[in-house]
């Protein structure tokens, strides 16, 4: 899975019937140690309900289409909303208060 943030969203005049009432977002890759963007942004499909601004995971190919019942024809789905997590030996990650782990 990968992370990345949520910079806006898509919307369509016409799609394929595969497509309907599924959320389109526009999303910025992004690193999970130090959160800087990673390559260019991409349109990916949402099964949370995750809005603008928000940290994401998701994945992309075959994973994507599997995670909605119908599997309709995406490259790219947000799976989760990040709340906050740490990268071990990173000196760069922030904590989140109460996320400290094991």
């Amino acid at each position: 899975m990968r992370l990345a943030r949520v910079v806006g969203r898509v919307f369509c005049a016409r799609q394929v019937e595969a497509m309907r009432g599924k959320k389109l977002l526009l999303i910025q890759p992004i690193a999970w140690e130090d959160e800087s963007p990673r390559g260019e942004p991409l349109v990916a499909a949402d099964v949370t309900g995750s809005g603008a601004g928000e940290k994401v995971y998701w994945v992309a190919a075959r994973e994507a289409a599997v995670a909605f019942e119908d599997a309709p024809p995406v490259d790219a789905a947000i799976l989760g909303v990040v709340e906050g997590h740490q990268v071990r030996g990173f000196r760069g990650a922030k904590l989140e208060k109460g996320t400290e782990g094991d």
